[in-house]
């Protein structure tokens, strides 16, 4: 791959940006028809070029290059719809079309235009007034065009003799700019509150992300040293609510120039502090970039939250010197693009409206029959989020939350509003949020009090939810399509990252890398070896790496979910209420109110504690299931009291259908493998007899990755008493095919030598046996031989070689002859004539047999040959067996630098006799 990045300039040669159908080509020289120019006031301020082989990596490496370009110019809001754009484009274009993809990046003021290009221009032209076909969603290619008109602002194809380019665009939403407006001056008892001494973070983080200064107060709230975090990065720290699609990472936060929001530090006690930030990019005297960033506790946020603008219609405040209801002047203001933002400001708003001590916010599920916690106030509101209760949760009025109810008096009535159960509020007033009469939410304010609330403050809450709800459910609607198009993307990359191995072990890491911390904060993966099978914990993770190891040592004692087929989400309380049985017995024996002893048990309880936070939120079990059969079970989890959004399940769901298919692609593939070596295995010898009197060295090596078998083969096995058989073969073609014929051969050999056969008869029934087997039958060289160690401390050999490169003997003298004639090869002719011939090894002489793997190892035009071989044999004078063969094998693998295309195989046996020094 190719980059290029050219800073500023404008565009010489503007290509159109219309909307030209996909089947159009433009003709050099001939005005196009329903197509705009880019005007000339749009300047180019940046582009970024690259350049991708025909290969099924290059669409990963695509969507890399365009999401750092974009992140890399501040153009966060739209790098999920251009890295989906592009991932089909690409695809298109390497894997489709088989040609290099070209992809251009051009930014301008308003929005990022992006331009993909290949060599494969051909088209159909279709006839005048032939609807287009842009191709169907269910196929695997042709959806690129589709996505272009479904997500871009103006996409458009163009045509040349040698190139197709598909572009599209895509603008920024628009930002409020200008002047931040002040809030209104307001009387002391509506001013936000804070404990105490309001303490603000000061941290200076580096281009690295690395914290390069810690204040006192950064100190006193996290509880660390300002040695202890100096030169760590901020990441290690920080509990971003990391959601696909839904908002900034920590690591582009800090590259912004300026940026306010909500996340988690995590403090010395191992608790995540909930803080707001606000964070400006500046630049030392040097021109060294870093980020300063401001915290505070997230419930006195109004010390750092900039207000928002409110309209010149609305800021000459109220008539008649009366000051203005400060929830009105909120919801006089344009609802910012931040769900998140724009439900907190309710709550606290209608908190302060209401003088409250707690304010809560629910929006409804698609079918309206739940509602999740999204935003509170004076409430565990992190521990909350997105807890679910029913909409209808009692008979009568008061028990739905589609009407208006105040309750003066929760203890009363147990249970009545769930949410604020063991909060000790006691008065509380809700009302519902709807749209066009649909429920879209519920907006309730409670007190510590009773009796606080009457219908008068039921009615001014209502008037404002009436006012809020449409603002609220457009970014509701607004996240739930960036999640969409976010989740989207986050599918893609994980399919890829899961096809791309078949190794069982890493497919569990994948699944549990993909979930953890994206979708949840811990994951452990169940797989079934069958049907007969309980199942298996494989797999654990956590964020934090030090909470692996409790947590799956708590799952070990938890009996694993039920493997239930049904697809979605299903609760599983087990694991949670296991760790808070065992960290309430760890908490009382360390208190010592159990009898036992104190001491020992004390330096344990942290563990278990931790453990049990970790663990103690939601919990949800997903199964895998790949062709009709529960393969396993993918547990996600949440730590104290916190809960998974439906969107979140969504999407698990989703990931949970592909990982089933690719882990079940593993075990297949891993089974198929461990059956094909053990049959391999089984056509080689047991092993090499020990023989008195002889040394023998056999090397055996096949080709192709993962065979352990090929055509070549050898064996050395005993006939009578003080007679042993040795053979060498080779069968035509390498593979699985030519491993049948070895096994045939290698068998029917020890059969027919213990019968008494000579040589010869031995060889010919065997050329019989392969002829019957007709189509499947191949031909094969054989060198066969007898060896009878002698009381001189000599050895008798008697050879037949059919159609095998011949035995070399090397004497002590380091002369090197041949050992045998050449005769007919088997498998070709039926009646065959044979005969054996005698040799006798004296004592250090060496016989040495090969296959035409080894005389025929080539590199260029060169070859070995044989006349190469006995030159390497001639320098092993003296050489024990083992000696001999390693020397022939390194000199063969050195000839070349490819690896070998052939089967080899080495048989030396040496009569002992003196050996040099």
């Amino acid at each position: 791959m190719t980059t290029g990045v050219i800073p500023g300039g404008h565009n010489p040669e503007p290509r159109p940006s219309g909307e030209r159908m996909p089947h159009q080509r433009h003709q050099p020289g001939q005005a196009s028809p329903h197509v705009e120019t880019r005007s000339r006031s749009s300047v180019i301020t940046a582009r970024a070029a690259a350049s991708f082989e025909p290969v099924g990596r290059s669409v990963a490496t695509a969507r890399a290059f365009v999401r750092d370009t974009l992140q890399g110019w501040g153009f966060g809001d739209v790098v999920d719809d251009a890295v989906v754009l592009t991932s089909e484009l690409v695809t298109n274009a390497v894997v489709h079309a088989g040609t290099h993809a070209d992809v251009l990046c051009l930014r301008t003021d308003d929005g990022v235009r992006i331009e993909v290009s290949d060599r494969y221009p051909e088209r159909e032209v279709p006839l005048q007034g032939s609807p287009v076909n842009m191709g169907s969603p269910d196929r695997e290619g042709g959806r690129g065009l589709q996505l272009c008109a479904a997500l871009a602002s103006r996409w458009g194809v163009e045509y040349t003799s040698t190139h197709k380019n598909v572009w599209f665009q895509l603008d920024l939403p628009e930002r409020p700019v200008g002047t931040r407006a002040a809030g209104p001056s307001l009387p002391a008892d509506l001013l936000p509150l804070a404990d105490g001494r309001v303490r603000v973070a000061v941290v200076q983080i580096d281009r690295k992300g690395s914290i390069s200064a810690w204040n006192e107060d950064a100190e006193e709230i996290f509880g660390h040293a300002a040695a202890e975090v100096t030169g760590k990065p901020l990441t290690d720290l920080a509990a971003w609510p990391h959601t696909p699609g839904t908002g900034t990472g920590i690591a582009e936060a800090l590259q912004l120039s300026r940026w306010e929001g909500s996340y988690g530090i995590r403090g010395a006690d191992g608790r995540v502090t909930s803080v707001y930030a606000s964070h400006l990019r500046v630049r030392d005297t040097g021109g060294e970039p870093s980020t300063v960033c401001l915290l505070v506790r997230d419930h006195e946020r109004a010390v750092l939250q900039t207000p928002l603008r409110v309209p010149a219609s609305d800021a000459g405040g109220a008539s008649d010197g009366q000051s203005s209801d400060p929830f009105e002047v909120f919801i006089g203001s344009p609802a910012p693009d931040d769900l998140d933002g724009l439900l907190q400001r309710t709550v606290e708003r209608a908190r302060d409206m209401l003088d409250g001590d707690s304010a809560f916010l629910l929006l409804a599920t698609d079918d309206e029959t739940e509602l999740e916690v999204r935003a509170s106030t004076g409430l565990p509101s992190a521990r909350q989020r997105f807890a679910r209760v029913p909409v209808e949760a009692g008979p009568g009025r008061y028990g739905s939350a589609r009407m208006p109810a105040v309750h003066d008096d929760l203890a009363a009535v147990p249970g009545a509003v769930p949410l604020l159960a063991g909060t000790g509020m006691r008065s509380v007033v809700t009302v519902p949020l709807k749209v066009e009469g649909r429920l879209t939410g519920s907006l309730g304010v409670a007190a510590e009090a009773a009796g606080r609330y009457s219908n008068e403050e039921a009615l001014r809450l209502q008037f404002a939810a009436d006012r809020i709800a449409l603002a609220v459910e457009s970014a509701r609607l607004g996240e739930l399509e960036r999640l969409r198009r976010g989740s989207l993307s986050f599918l893609v990359e994980a399919s890829d990252l899961l096809a791309g191995t078949l190794d069982r072990d890493q497919t569990l890491a994948l699944m549990a890398q993909m979930t953890v911390p994206t979708l949840a904060t811990w994951c452990a993966v169940y797989t079934i070896a069958d049907q007969a099978s309980e199942p298996y914990l494989s797999y654990v993770l956590h964020e934090d790496e030090e909470l692996i190891d409790g947590i799956k040592s708590l799952l070990a004692k938890v009996p694993p979910p039920d493997p239930v087929p049904t697809p979605g989400a299903r609760v599983w309380a087990a694991p949670g209420e296991h760790a808070h049985q065992a960290a309430l017995r760890s908490s009382m024996r360390s208190l010592g109110l159990t009898g036992g002893p104190t001491r020992q048990v004390s330096s344990g309880i942290g563990p278990t504690l931790a453990t049990a936070s970790a663990v103690g939120g939601e919990t949800v079990v997903l199964p895998l299931v790949a062709r009709n059969r529960v393969i396993g079970m993918l547990t996600l989890g949440k730590p104290t009291d916190e809960h998974f959004r439906q969107e979140i399940l969504e999407l698990a769901e989703d990931l949970s259908r592909r990982a089933a298919l690719a882990l079940d692609n593993a075990r297949l593939y891993s089974e198929r493998t461990a059956i094909s070596q053990a049959l391999q295995r089984s056509l080689l010898p047991p092993g090499t007899p020990h023989i008195e009197g002889m040394e023998v060295e056999v090397i055996y090596r096949a080709a192709g990755e993962g065979n352990e078998v090929g055509g070549d083969f050898y064996d050395v096995f005993p006939i009578a008493d003080n007679a042993y058989g040795f053979a060498i073969g080779d069968v035509c073609g390498t593979g699985p095919n030519a491993a049948a014929v070895t096994g045939l051969a290698r068998h029917a050999l020890r059969l027919l030598a213990r019968e008494g056969l000579s040589g010869p008869a031995v060889l010919e029934r065997l050329n019989s046996a392969i002829l019957d087997e007709g189509a499947r039958s191949r031909f094969l060289t054989l060198l066969y031989g007898e060896m009878r160690p002698q009381e001189d401390g000599s050895a008798e050999m008697k050879v037949v070689c059919a159609g095998h490169p011949l035995p070399l003997r090397l004497r002590q003298d380091g002369t090197v002859e041949a050992a045998a004639e050449p005769q007919p090869l088997l498998g070709v002719i039926e009646d065959l004539e044979l005969y054996e011939q005698t040799v006798t090894l004296d004592p250090g002489d060496v016989l040495l047999c090969v296959t035409d793997g080894v005389t025929e190892r080539r590199e260029g035009t060169r070859m070995l040959g044989d006349d190469g071989l006995a030159d390497v044999l001639t320098t092993c004078t003296g050489l024990t067996a083992g000696a001999v063969a390693a020397r022939i094998m390194r000199a063969v693998e050195r000839f070349a630098s490819d690896a070998p295309s052939d089967d080899m195989a080495i048989l030396a046996m040496r009569v002992p006799g003196l050996q040099k020094d």
